[in-house]
């Protein structure tokens, strides 16, 4: 599955201001990268990945527009999945990139 470019394109935007953002291939679809820490991901079917304080992860699940991510059949920590039609409006997709970038600029800078 490839990524939505769409989505991709929108996720750009709002990080174009952000200081060492790097893009990658993974998790079947668009993975966006800050300090070397991934943020967001952008799936092929418009879904976003995002990554977030585990603390908080719990109150910001909202099915069935926001869930926590499932690998294998478990739950990670800290990822939430927002589907596509949760993130139609910009400010909402903004709110939820700005998550991901505020949980990965917290960890450690990946050298």
């Amino acid at each position: 599955m490839t990524h939505d470019p769409l989505l991709a394109s929108r996720i750009r935007a709002l990080l174009a201001d952000e200081a060492a953002t790097s893009e990658r291939a993974m998790f079947g679809g668009l993975a966006f990268l800050v300090t070397g820490r991934l943020a967001v991901a952008a799936s092929g079917h418009g879904q976003l990945m995002v990554r977030v304080d585990p603390s908080r992860s719990a109150e910001w699940v909202d099915p069935p527009s926001v869930l926590p991510v499932q690998m294998k059949g478990r739950a990670l920590a800290g990822w939430l999945e927002v589907s596509a039609d949760a993130l139609r409006e910009d400010e909402v997709l903004r709110v939820w990139v700005e998550r991901g970038v505020a949980r990965a600029a917290a960890l450690p800078t990946r050298s």
